[in-house]
């Protein structure tokens, strides 16, 4: 995989490793360490999966800088509009939510050195900043990203290695709930933290001449990283601290606090990873945003920048205290479009005949002589069992959801 692909991999972790991985412990630990790892490996497959039949839309539909289009050939012009519907609810309750836990991050870190701003100036300042990044374009967010997730993986190192040797299996092994229902529920916050998928259709456009074998692997490794992340944090905070413990913590502070006691460190490193995990997060999700602008209305950088940071920011502003409210809210949507949007794409694109959908990019490919092979010849494995499976997963989440 070259420094490109490997970028892109990167965008798809940092995407999906947000802050909300540090609650994870607080959801699993009462479960044990066997129900807490099959239900994170049933997760991780069924999104997987489905962001591979969104990776096959994008490759046969003949790509795009966002769903727009891919909806738009795939599905028509009512695939099209609820796609955009689901797809703007979705990019801008993560937005706002970002924008409300980077602004609360931003406004103490620069309190610490002595400046002061209000809520509302750490978060215009922040969006401002950050969204101008993102507007310099994908491979800078690809550059940056790097350096980004370099340090985040530097930081969980840290984390690891001092909890690791005070790690008790007896904690491990103790299970103190055994309700399958409660555990089901942890679904829909497990399910969130592997939302990755909307950077797919940037990142497909991004690597135009990967062949659909890298791009296949960029995904797949790309989850594998969030993936192992999970697992390695929910086993070291379980280690460390009592179910009964973990019961008790009303918040991801109070986690941070309590494994603190005995590791000076963690909660300054951990601090710093929550800071990026956030800003990878932004980036990631405001990169797609950026795109299905640019995809759909075909504006200049300038006023692109303003209408995608816009509306998030004012929602922001507006509900500065909801951050796990918005972050509920963006769940339910990303059902539908990380499960039942690309399975539909898929559906329709198997069926279509493929030089009627891709016609120009085959030739492209031909003409080129790259070593790729046409679009028409990439499909997800699994056949229609597979695709069944992926149907019966997202209507799992969603009676997960609605529980």
């Amino acid at each position: 995989m070259n420094l490109k692909l490997l970028g892109s991999s990167l965008i798809i972790a940092g995407t999906a490793l947000g802050a909300g991985m540090l609650a994870i412990p607080m959801v699993l630990a009462q479960f044990g360490w066997l129900w807490g790892t099959l239900m994170m490996l049933f997760i991780w497959m069924g999104t997987t999966y489905a962001a591979l039949l969104l990776l096959e839309a994008s490759i046969k539909s003949g790509g795009g800088m966002g769903m727009n289009s891919i909806a738009r050939k795939t599905l028509g012009k009512g695939g099209q509009f609820v796609t955009n519907g689901l797809l703007y609810a979705l990019l801008v309750c993560l937005l706002m939510a970002y924008i409300i836990g980077a602004g609360d991050l931003v406004r103490k870190v620069l309190s610490g050195i002595g400046l002061e701003l209000s809520m509302v100036q750490s978060q215009i300042a922040f969006t401002l900043l950050a969204g101008a990044v993102v507007a310099a374009g994908t491979a800078v967010i690809d550059k940056l990203n790097r350096v980004l997730f370099a340090v985040m993986v530097i930081m969980l190192a840290v984390t690891l290695m001092s909890l690791v040797p005070t790690l008790s299996l007896e904690n491990l092994l103790v299970a103190s709930s055994s309700d399958k229902v409660a555990l089901v529920k942890t679904s829909s916050v497990l399910f969130t933290s592997f939302g990755f998928m909307v950077v797919i259709p940037s990142l497909v456009s991004y690597n135009q001449e990967a062949t659909h074998r890298q791009l296949r692997n960029m995904v797949i490794f790309g989850s594998l990283i969030p993936l192992f992340s999970y697992l390695l944090w929910l086993y070291a905070a379980m280690g460390n601290l009592t179910p009964a413990q973990m019961g008790t913590f009303a918040n991801v502070s109070e986690l941070i606090a309590a494994l603190g006691t005995n590791h000076g460190t963690i909660s300054a490193v951990l601090s710093v990873f929550t800071g990026l995990a956030l800003l990878t997060s932004f980036l990631g999700v405001a990169m797609a945003l950026f795109d299905q602008n640019v995809d759909t209305f075909q504006k200049n950088r300038a006023v692109t920048y303003v209408m995608t940071f816009i509306f998030p920011l004012m929602g922001a502003l507006w509900a500065a205290d909801q951050f796990l409210a918005v972050l509920g809210y963006a769940g339910i949507i990303l059902v539908f479009l990380a499960v039942f949007v690309p399975m539909a794409m898929t559906l329709k694109v198997r069926r279509a005949p493929a030089l009627s959908i891709n016609t120009s990019a085959s030739q492209a490919v031909a003409a080129e002589g790259t070593q790729a092979v046409v679009a028409e010849d990439y499909q997800a494995a699994g056949g229609h069992l597979a695709m069944a499976m992926s149907f019966a997963f997202g209507c799992f989440l969603l009676a997960a959801e609605l529980i």
